[in-house]
């Protein structure tokens, strides 16, 4: 078999290596744009917890990390002068360079050519049995063939930049600084003894407020945006002792979440997504690199098993890959929408409950128990020194005459709510047609977040009236809590979270970052959480 890889990132890389080691008898060559001592970006990172497959497909990222990675336990977030530390993260790092020079010698050993400074379009490619388009987000070999392919993309509302620095951070850490313009986040990581990953977030209004606009992006691939590196230095001059930022072809852009409904086509002759080409998930839950390779270990099992049948081996490969990507995704989307509002987390929370907020983005708490317990016991004690020492679902809630006894309310039908099933309920006017009474206002979240604008438009309608309560339910578990933050944080208005699907582990979790106020489900969901208390 004849197979032509484009793209020589670190996942055409591993499947050259990989098919070659599954077979021998394949001919398979490699085209990279680019030249081999080419690198754009600084470092790729890896959890401990997806590297298992990796390794037990190939050593070499194994012996490439221990011998030139950087490996850490610890998570720290910096904010407002502190320095909060969230343990149980095993993560390892490596300069991207390293890694492709280290994937393009393994995959030379087993055979595969690697042909650099050629760029190959699809109709270049006649002769191959098999065309991996492993040509990243931008891939021209999807293009060619997108209306069959479906492909899909979200442009995130947050700007971002990606530098080096040669400070070094002891593992990865978030940086918050508020500065004239705006708040700007970092997140780094050390990827050498010498240089760490820096990449900086904010968001559009800041970076237009900064002049940070000015450089012009649509220019090909190579200069840097010297005067974003400059302002950057200065702003977090303390936060790295002064140490420099380093520059790689850095420059602004607004990040992609990519999804493509079909990832091969049969016809007119075989062609296959893998990694970026495919389909992407945001850098915060650092899996780009680990998902192409992913992809190259499904393909390569898939064409070994399948031998000639590329049909079937296709199929194969996207259903063995697509539930792990799908699941990723899920779960990045959450931790991207906080990246778009976290200038509201930084004002609005202390520096351990903006800790607690981010670290339970995209986790509850029981599960970050399990992982890092001080961490989850410091939260806790955090709320409990704040609030009487109650447990957060247990503490007693202000709501204008009233002290709730606590934070959970049954909410029946009829749109009438209890705290705890004692007492009179609350008359809440629930019709959301309706012009909401004096007690409270319900809105029902959008099912995706492009009715967000419409549902944001129609809190403020209702806190113009002045309820005494916001109650959100339907949609998303990611739009009720984008909707019941915003009801917090932009209206001053105690929100309740009404969600039938909650059990007590999420329903914590929701209290305690201070995503709401209250939170409301019918009596016999309730009645649960009693029972896993």
């Amino acid at each position: 078999m004849r197979i032509a890889v484009v793209g020589g990132g670190p996942g055409g890389l591993f499947f050259a290596a990989l098919i070659r080691q599954a077979d021998p008898s394949a001919e398979v060559t490699v085209f990279e744009r680019n030249r081999a001592d080419d690198a754009f970006g600084f470092g790729v990172v890896f959890s401990d917890r997806t590297l298992v497959g990796i390794h037990e497909a190939d050593p070499v990222l194994r012996e490439a990390l221990d011998a030139h990675g950087r490996h850490w336990e610890d998570i720290e977030v910096r904010l407002k002068g502190e320095r909060i530390r969230c343990g149980g993260n095993g993560m390892a790092a490596i300069a991207r360079r390293t890694l492709l020079g280290l994937l393009q010698e393994r995959a030379r050993d087993l055979g595969a050519e690697l042909r650099f400074e050629a760029e190959k379009s699809l109709s270049e490619l006649e002769g191959y049995d098999l065309v991996v388009a492993a040509d990243g987000t931008s891939s021209r070999i999807r293009t060619a063939i997108e209306q069959r392919l479906e492909p899909s993309v979200e442009t995130a509302t947050a700007k971002f930049i990606w530098f080096g620095t040669d400070y070094m951070f002891d593992g990865l850490t978030f940086v918050h600084e508020r500065g004239p313009h705006g708040v700007f986040a970092v997140h780094g990581y050390p990827i050498s003894a010498d240089v760490s990953t820096f990449i900086v977030e904010t968001d559009e209004a800041t970076w237009r407020a900064a002049g940070l606009d000015a450089f012009d992006v649509t220019q090909p691939p190579g200069p840097s945006d010297e005067a974003t590196k400059a302002y950057l230095e200065e702003l977090f001059a303390e936060q790295i002792d002064g140490h420099r930022l380093l520059v790689n072809n850095s420059r602004w852009g607004n990040f992609r979440t990519r999804r493509t409904r079909h990832w091969y086509v049969t016809e007119p002759r075989p062609v296959v997504l893998l990694g970026d080409a495919a389909h992407t998930a945001h850098f915060s839950v650092g899996s780009g690199t680990k998902m192409a390779m992913e992809d190259a270990i499904a393909l390569s099992a898939a064409l070994a098993k399948h031998g000639d049948d590329l049909p079937a081996a296709l199929a194969a490969y996207e259903s063995a890959a697509r539930p792990s990507v799908e699941a990723i995704q899920n779960a990045a989307r959450p931790s991207l929408g906080w990246w778009e509002h976290f200038g509201e987390y930084h004002d609005a929370f202390e520096p351990w409950q903006f800790a607690y907020h981010f670290l339970s983005r995209s986790i509850t708490d029981g599960r970050l128990a399990r992982r890092a317990p001080d961490f989850v016991r410091t939260s806790h004690d955090e709320w409990q020194a704040r609030h009487g020492g109650s447990d957060p679902l247990d503490t007693p809630f202000d709501l204008c005459t009233w002290q709730l006894p606590s934070r959970v309310m049954l909410v029946e039908p009829d749109g009438t709510a209890a705290v705890g099933g004692t007492g009179d309920p609350l008359p809440l006017r629930v019709s959301v047609s309706d012009a909401p009474g004096p007690w409270g206002a319900r809105i029902t979240a959008p099912d995706d977040e492009t009715g967000l604008a419409a549902s944001y438009a129609r809190l403020a309608d209702l806190a113009a009236v002045g309820p005494v309560l916001v109650t959100v339910e339907g949609g998303t578990a990611h739009t009720r809590a984008l909707l019941t933050e915003r009801a917090r944080l932009h209206h001053d208005l105690p929100a309740l979270l009404v969600d039938n699907t909650l059990d007590r582990d999420r329903a914590v979790t929701a209290v305690l970052s201070g995503r709401t106020d209250l939170v409301g489900a019918a009596a016999d969901t309730v009645a649960a959480w009693e029972v896993t208390r």
